[in-house]
């Protein structure tokens, strides 16, 4: 149900988007701090909607399609907000391309074999990328400005961010590749009786 507490959480995953966007916006450490902190919420979020569903069970269809959805919508507007705002430097634009081809084709490669009633679990590995890449996106919103307001304006905090966001990339393309061989070890096989899949 929508009211579920996994739900919920899911959803207001979405809705603390635009809240970081518009905080993001701004540029002012008081609010690129704010923008890391709603961000970083919404990412801890992911991690107890899962789990909680779980533990209580109340895993449900609804939930299943929400998750990836409420994810991929989070990362992509922090990437977005990072490049449209000259947060990030020019190589740090790599990683950040790779990350969202990275997400396209794992949702591509999902929904075509959902058609097939195959799962695509997630792996150990592909979760550290997760953690590392929510982690990097979080550090670079409150970028070095904000490194003042925790009395450490020597702190090279985009530095760090993006060093995390390489890191993250290289992960990224490890997991894809395995979902990739899987994805299309599954596709190689006869499907009887499959209905042709559109975009």
């Amino acid at each position: 149900m929508m009211t579920d507490l996994p739900n919920v959480l899911t959803l207001s995953r979405i809705a603390a988007i635009p809240l970081m966007v518009v905080l993001a916006s701004i540029r002012a450490p008081g609010t690129d701090f704010a923008a890391c902190v709603v961000f970083s919420i919404a990412a801890i979020t992911d991690y107890f909607d899962g789990k909680l569903a779980r533990d209580y069970g109340q895993t449900s269809d609804l939930g299943r399609m929400l998750d990836p959805i409420a994810d991929k919508l989070l990362v992509a507007a922090a990437l977005m907000m990072l490049v449209g705002t000259d947060r990030l430097s020019t190589a740090g634009l790599y990683p950040a391309i790779v990350i969202m081809l990275r997400e396209i084709l794992v949702s591509g490669l999902r929904e075509y074999l959902a058609g097939m009633r195959i799962g695509l679990p997630v792996t150990a590995l592909a979760k550290w990328k997760t953690g590392v890449q929510m982690g990097a996106l979080g550090t670079l919103l409150a970028g070095n400005a904000s490194a003042g307001l925790l009395y450490m304006p020597w702190l090279p905090v985009s530095l760090i961010g993006e060093t995390m966001l390489f890191t993250a990339a290289a992960l990224t393309l490890v997991t894809g590749w395995d979902y990739l061989t899987t994805g299309l070890r599954h596709a190689s096989q006869p499907q009887r009786g499959s209905a042709p899949v559109g975009d």
